[in-house]
């Protein structure tokens, strides 16, 4: 009986590390926000936040503006605005959305 519950024990842990390591790799491949951003990461996010669109000048402007602001850059390549509420809720004269 000892050795069934040893047994459980470890592949439990086992279960437990897996889980840890897969989430911190996910993590780590969404690009998670980071809150102490500096001014100086905010090109490499942003090259990385506009690699998906055609209009890579427009957006590489308003997005390195957007982070300067807000020391922000959502995760992935659109979309995930809530993760930065400043990036988010920026927006031009006529009420769309600033940041891209």
């Amino acid at each position: 009986m000892a050795m069934a519950t040893s047994s459980r024990s470890y592949t439990v842990f086992l279960f437990f590390l897996v889980s840890v390591l897969f989430f911190l790799s996910f993590s780590l491949q969404l690009g998670v926000a980071d809150a102490n951003l500096l001014p100086s990461d905010c090109k490499p996010r942003c090259e990385y936040r506009c690699s998906a669109t055609s209009h890579k000048k427009p957006c590489m402007l308003y997005c390195q503006k957007c982070c300067a602001k807000c020391l922000c850059v959502p995760p992935g390549t659109s979309g995930n605005k809530e993760v930065c509420p400043c990036y988010n809720d920026w927006k031009t004269k006529e009420g769309r959305p600033k940041c891209p």
